[in-house]
């Protein structure tokens, strides 16, 4: 399943954001797509605020991930900009924060291609000449699911 919006703004991204907290379930990996800029962080601090968290969210861009406890809820927000190599990514000790209980959102997740866990939904920001395309498309059934029940959400 494909899901395709235009974002005008800041605001509408982060409408879409707090709809898209919505459907999360545990055990779900997001990857992000996009150029600098795009909007990944900007879309994930908006998912953030939609689940309730009310602290600052920043960029994992320097120390690789950031972790949220939200209620029960475990979010580890992830930034592989700066691997060089994909074989960092066994280094790191980050495969066990990919769980059945966790909701895992990675931005750059091609910088460890090959070595992280399978995607549920793959996000693809796009810049385009009035603010952003973005585009979600399912992996999987519980990816499919998410998705239809945003479709739903965001229909209404």
């Amino acid at each position: 399943m494909k899901l395709e919006r235009f974002l005008a703004n800041e605001n509408e991204t982060d409408q879409f954001g707090l709809k898209l907290a919505m459907v999360l379930v545990p055990g779900l990996v997001l990857n992000l797509h996009g150029d600098l800029g795009a909007g990944k962080t900007a879309l994930v601090r908006a998912i953030l605020r939609g689940l309730g968290y009310q602290g600052k969210v920043k960029s994992p861009t320097y120390t690789l991930v950031e972790s949220y406890v939200i209620s029960s809820l475990n979010l580890y927000h992830f930034d592989l900009y700066r691997f060089a190599d994909p074989h960092e990514w066994e280094g790191s000790g980050f495969r066990e924060y990919f769980n059945p209980a966790t909701v895992c959102m990675v931005e750059w997740p091609t910088k460890a291609a090959g070595f992280l866990p399978d995607a549920d939904i793959e996000i693809e920001l796009d810049i385009c000449a009035e603010g952003r395309e973005i585009t979600l498309q399912a992996s999987t059934e519980v990816g499919e699911q998410c998705l239809n029940r945003l479709q739903n959400i965001t229909m209404n």
